[in-house]
């Protein structure tokens, strides 16, 4: 049995803030290992559950900030940028049997500690076929296409309530309480890794690869904060303005519906200017 773990940092025990998670700064470089914390926990409760192997994939901003030296001998980790799936990298191989969100957030527009959707700012809402979408709801519609469940989700409490429309079988830890974007109700890392390795451990028994799951087409729609990063996001082929402030795409499948996301998401934050936006 092999479980991928999606390893995010906003999700994670004790973040509440930008400065949490921006690398370089020193309180990201604090977070880190309270990151490595959970991460480490949700690994150990996979072998404890019988797992046969743990593959990390490293899923926040440079996709390098996970203490490889933390983390359980027994796992291996995806570090770095500029993968096909991105935050799911790994999935589609056919070999992972069960898939867990760890240190997982809400979406753009939504209440949730630090909430947001690929980019830190610039989207204000991402709609899947006419529904609200999260990162969580998107990599799970791609990781269903590839035959894998979610067995695992953590984050905070309202990310916990989300992963119920993509996830309802799967294991949810709340690390901490929202109380607004960038302040929470935090549990102590010595708690929270003994949660989610439990959890980890029981979410074992709900990695059992199916069928994969089709559905398409899938049209994908994007509200921005500014005019300018509309117009923007139309350089890519097949997306087109939807609104002052919206574009949309239509794909075939969820595959195609996420390497199109990235597309979009890299041209519009490099539309971005200092102060501006």
């Amino acid at each position: 049995m092999k479980i991928l773990i999606s390893a995010d940092m906003e999700g994670a025990t004790g973040v509440t803030w930008p400065a949490d998670v921006l690398p370089g700064t020193p309180q990201w470089g604090r977070c880190r290992s309270l990151f490595t914390s959970d991460v480490n926990a949700a690994v150990q409760g996979f072998f404890d559950g019988g797992a046969d192997g743990v593959l990390i994939n490293e899923a926040h901003w440079s996709m390098r900030n996970l203490l490889l030296e933390g983390l359980d001998d027994r796992a291996e980790m995806l570090t770095g940028r500029h993968k096909s799936l991105s935050m799911v990298e790994g999935v589609q191989h056919g070999d992972v049997d069960g898939i867990a969100f760890v240190g997982y957030h809400t979406g753009a527009g939504a209440e949730g500690v630090l909430a947001h959707t690929y980019l830190a700012n610039s989207i204000t809402g991402v709609w899947l076929n006419g529904t609200r979408a999260s990162e969580g709801l998107l990599n799970a519609r791609v990781a269903a296409e590839c035959g894998v469940p979610v067995i695992l989700v953590t984050g905070d409490d309202l990310t916990c309530e989300d992963a119920l429309r993509y996830a309802p079988e799967a294991r949810r830890v709340a690390v901490k309480d929202h109380v607004s974007r960038y302040a929470a109700v935090c549990r102590t890392p010595v708690r929270t890794a003994a949660d989610i390795r439990a959890a980890a451990k029981a979410a074992t028994a709900l990695a059992v690869r199916h069928e994969p799951v089709t559905g398409g087409p899938f049209t994908v729609e994007l509200e921005f904060d500014a005019e300018h990063l509309a117009a923007a996001a139309t350089v890519v082929p097949g997306t087109a303005r939807a609104g002052e402030r919206r574009t949309a795409y239509t794909s075939e499948t969820m595959y195609e519906a996420i390497r199109t996301f990235k597309a979009v998401t890299t041209i519009v934050s490099a539309a971005v200017e200092e102060e501006y936006g």
